[in-house]
């Protein structure tokens, strides 16, 4: 029951204290108060309303960029139809061109041509392979070849040549119009 008494002492004080205040003070500090609390509702009002309308501009800037990204994958698939088609056009003709050459060349180099010798297989295939250069004593083992098998695989060989070129050719073609595109 003490500390009650003490309570109730220091209560009695702090009112004796308080009615020496006028009243004025208190209603200034009542108007401060209302004040802070009236500026701190608006204040998170302001927040919350700035919070969702940048949300709302997020949103639109990301839907703006699915569909920008949507557009240039559709016109990087087109690009990409449209050189493959190029590309295999070009190449089916130069497979036929190869093919035509290789079964003529019967026609321009006759069966009883004489034979390539030994050495000219062994260099060529080192050419062909970038293989280093065979030593001078495997021509005696070496056959030596017919004109004509040397005649079509030069030729094969070219076609093919070509064809990668064609290849080259389409792939430069689709990185520019890729950049195009993307642009």
């Amino acid at each position: 029951m003490t500390w009650l008494l003490a309570a109730w002492s220091l209560l009695k004080r702090a009112f004796a204290l308080a009615r020496l205040i006028p009243w004025q003070v208190y209603a200034g500090l009542a108007l401060v108060v209302a004040f802070w609390l009236h500026g701190n509702a608006q204040y998170r009002a302001g927040v919350r309303e700035s919070d969702e309308r940048h949300r709302i501009a997020d949103e639109a800037a990301n839907a703006r960029l699915a569909e920008q990204a949507a557009a240039l994958a559709t016109r990087q698939q087109d690009v990409t139809e449209r050189v493959v088609t190029q590309y295999v056009d070009r190449v089916r003709t130069v497979r036929e061109k190869a093919r035509e050459i290789v079964k003529e060349v019967p026609v321009y180099v006759p069966a009883d041509s004489c034979p390539l010798p030994s050495g000219f297989r062994l260099l060529h295939d080192a050419a062909a392979g970038l293989s280093p250069i065979p030593n001078p004593a495997a021509r005696t083992d070496a056959a030596p070849v017919p004109a004509q098998a040397v005649a079509a695989t030069v030729a094969d060989n070219y076609g093919t040549c070509r064809e990668t070129a064609e290849q080259l050719t389409a792939l430069q073609a689709w990185v520019i119009q890729q950049r195009s595109a993307s642009q």
